[in-house]
């Protein structure tokens, strides 16, 4: 039987779209280890799998190039035991600074006092569960009193060291949250938040009033210390790392006020301070399960933060994995750990004060911000 279709004359064009990786059927036998599944297997295939081994391979690059290197973590990812992940990271030098919400700070801080954080079931009566003093996270239980109460009187006992009276950021209230976890907790090692205070990787939080830490913090407040958090600073802060660095990278894990409050740095420089040093983060990975026609992906999809000048290019060096992140983060970060060699610590909480008087200062001196300044 003949086919209807015209035979289409060669052209240098189709050959060129027909010139990809054929993807043959793929080989197990060899790639047992997490990155070789990745770069042989993953990458070999289509669809999510082939996302996934391309930001795997984006993470180790951004890492490679000496990017200034942001984690930001929305959703429950702490409560299912991702903190380790992130100490990993932290500890290899892979991790410079990071946005989460303040939620995934607060239930790492049970690890370092062994306070019960288990596997339960999303098939319960929950009335039953509040009845018995036991919180649910879909499938994590978590003790009332043993737990959060608990957790609660920590955060109090190491505010009793901090000034909370001159304004300070988010990044100075979890650095000391963080270091008097080390005198405090007999595990402060099972804290990402405390192995971030040793090793001076800032962690901001971009709505800091919608969590307990937050909610803790009305106690002083409200009994005559007065608590001058300042998410103003937290603004100006990330924007001046971002701004200090040779090149910006980022890991975004959910999506969520951290996705925006990292993207929005390039905004906070080009457009509010007429800073013209960057042009877009250079370097972009998201993890979600958000569809953009939601309106969900808080940021929108590379391409759309690339119109608000958030990002360098619309198309390259950004990849979004449309899958869950307590399976592809875990993958992700076994793979840079394999593959990508390990990094001095920049330690940039040390240099905050510096980098964000270099950015007031460049604002000072900028004539077309004065002259946009002036009635």
């Amino acid at each position: 039987m003949h086919s209807h279709q015209h035979a289409r004359p060669d052209c240098p064009q189709r050959r060129e779209l027909l010139s990809g990786r054929s993807i043959d059927p793929l080989t197990l036998s060899g790639n047992e280890s997490v990155a070789d599944m990745l770069d042989n297997v993953f990458a070999a295939s289509g669809f999510n799998a082939r996302r996934l081994a391309e930001g795997a391979q984006l993470y180790a690059r951004m890492l490679d190039a000496g990017a200034t290197v942001a984690v930001t973590v929305a959703g429950a990812m702490t409560p299912i035991g991702m903190g380790g992940v992130f100490s990993a990271l932290i500890e290899r030098g892979f991790v410079d600074f990071m946005i989460a919400t303040g939620a995934n700070l607060y239930h790492d801080l049970h690890r370092a006092f062994d306070m019960p954080v288990v596997q339960g079931s999303a098939e319960v009566d929950d009335n039953e569960l509040a009845e018995r003093g036991v919180a649910r996270i879909y499938d994590v239980f978590i003790g009332e009193e043993e737990t959060l109460m608990a957790t609660d009187n920590v955060v109090l006992a190491a505010l009793e060291g901090f000034d909370t009276r001159r304004p300070f950021s988010t990044a100075k209230l979890h650095h000391h949250l963080g270091t008097a976890l080390w005198k405090l907790a007999p595990h402060p090692e099972r804290s990402f938040v405390a192995l971030a205070a040793r090793h001076d990787v800032p962690i901001y939080t971009s709505s800091p009033g919608d969590s307990s830490i937050g909610m803790n913090l009305i106690v002083p407040q409200l009994f005559g210390r007065d608590v001058n958090l300042s998410p103003v600073l937290d603004v100006i802060e990330t924007a001046a790392i971002v701004r200090d660095a040779d090149s910006n990278g980022v890991v975004e894990i959910g999506g969520g006020s951290p996705k925006n409050f990292y993207l929005q740095t390039q905004p906070t420089l080009h457009q509010i301070l007429m800073d013209r040093s960057k042009g877009g983060h250079d370097y972009f990975l998201q993890l979600t399960t958000d569809a953009p026609h939601w309106g969900g992906l808080s940021g929108a999809t590379p391409g759309e933060a690339r119109s608000w000048g958030k990002l360098k290019d619309a198309h390259k060096n950004n990849v979004v994995v449309y899958s869950c992140a307590s399976i592809t983060f875990p993958l992700i970060a076994q793979y840079v750990l394999a593959r990508a060699k390990p990094r001095s610590h920049r330690r940039l909480f040390t240099r905050l004060d510096g980098m964000t008087e270099a950015l007031r200062d460049s604002a000072r001196k900028n004539p077309e911000l004065a002259k946009s300044l002036r009635p």
